[in-house]
């Protein structure tokens, strides 16, 4: 705020609001943080939500209003008893939760307010991770090689990828993660699978089941694709497979703190193309992994890419979903960078499983 020149700060965003106060709730209706640069913060929020705000946030402070009050409205009332009617004001501009129509109406209600994009500050200073927040990172790579290592063995010809996502999804649980979005089970076709919707059909001899799953654990995701033949495995995909874990090596041997992340991308991205095992590679080869909201807008976080324009370099304390995919084949890992280099939190053996009853 400091930097921005600006006296207070609007947070509103699902995962932002989690992340900085501790309270969690869904955009039913808008609701906001006020962060002043000096000076304890304020939400803004229904009363039906006051109890529960109290009892997750780190503050109490707060404005209530009816459901039939006007949340905006509330909101520059709140700002202007604070002295905030003619202040600079923060706000991220990329926000998921301030809609166009909301921001007009909050500069109509303080004309003499001054309103500075923030785009995107919030998010970046989730970005480096302290060690409670690895813990928990970790915690849940630990749950996710668990629940994978009793699941794949139960994979056969007959069962469907909604039997197997619902099996997941209940051992995860009982294991000690949170409720959450398990991610997507799907036959593996090509590289773009990845984001294909569960099919009821039962799986048949011959099929790649593709694995792409999310393990949360006190709102800190972390994530890890594998695949599942159900029968022999073909000489073209095995050598894609060794092939793509000897890139995702090397890539992840590049993790380094201070490394450009263009270059990081170019070691995965550029051996895939080159080696022919795809024709383009128009996704990321990597993102940003931390802490989820309960109600996410978004199920994943790019607020840092692998891509071969990124300009941003690494840091120690960074944590990183980091896949690939090609000829029906598809890996990933859950990634710490540490000062010594990159650490795989996801322990699961990167390979082609073939499940004994398959």
């Amino acid at each position: 705020m400091r930097s921005h020149a600006v006296d207070a700060m609007i947070l509103d965003d699902c995962e932002i609001l989690a992340y900085f106060t501790g309270y969690e709730t869904t955009l039913n209706l808008y609701r906001a943080c006020i962060a002043p640069r000096e000076g304890r913060p304020v939400m803004v929020l229904r009363a039906l939500d006051a109890e529960p705000f109290r009892s997750q946030s780190w503050f109490q402070d707060h404005e209530a209003f009816a459901d039939g009050d006007d949340p905006i409205e509330k909101l520059a009332a709140a700002l202007r008893t604070r002295g905030f009617d003619a202040a600079a004001i923060g706000f991220d501009s990329g926000s998921h939760a301030l809609s166009v129509a909301g921001y007009e109406r909050l500069r109509a209600l303080l004309p003499d307010a001054r309103f500075v994009p923030m785009y995107r500050v919030p998010w970046e200073l989730r970005l480096v991770k302290s060690p409670a927040e690895i813990a928990r990172i970790r915690r849940a790579a630990e749950l996710l090689d668990q629940a994978l290592r009793e699941i794949i063995p139960t994979i056969s010809p007959g069962v469907t990828a909604r039997d197997v996502a619902a099996t997941t999804s209940r051992r995860l649980i009982e294991l000690g993660a949170d409720p959450a979005h398990l991610g997507y089970i799907a036959a593996a076709r090509g590289w773009n699978f990845l984001h294909a919707q569960r099919e009821d059909a039962p799986l048949a001899a011959g099929d790649v089941l593709h694995l792409e799953l999310v393990s949360r654990y006190r709102g800190y995701e972390a994530r890890l694709m594998r695949c599942v033949a159900l029968g022999p495995i073909n000489a073209e995909r095995r050598a894609a497979a060794k092939l793509l874990v000897e890139l995702q090596d090397a890539q992840i041997a590049a993790m380094k703190p201070g490394a450009a992340a263009h270059d990081v991308d170019a070691i995965l991205r550029n051996g895939v193309l080159a080696a022919g095992l795809r024709e383009s590679y128009p996704n990321v080869t990597g993102y940003t992994l931390g802490y989820y909201s309960r109600v996410p807008i978004r199920s994943s976080d790019f607020t840092r890419c692998f891509l071969p324009s990124a300009e941003w370099r690494l840091e120690a304390g960074m944590v990183f979903h980091m896949y690939t995919s090609a000829r029906g084949v598809s890996f990933s890992e859950t990634v710490l960078v540490t000062d010594e280099g990159a650490e795989q939190l996801t322990k699961l053996d990167r390979r082609v499983f073939s499940p004994p009853r398959a």
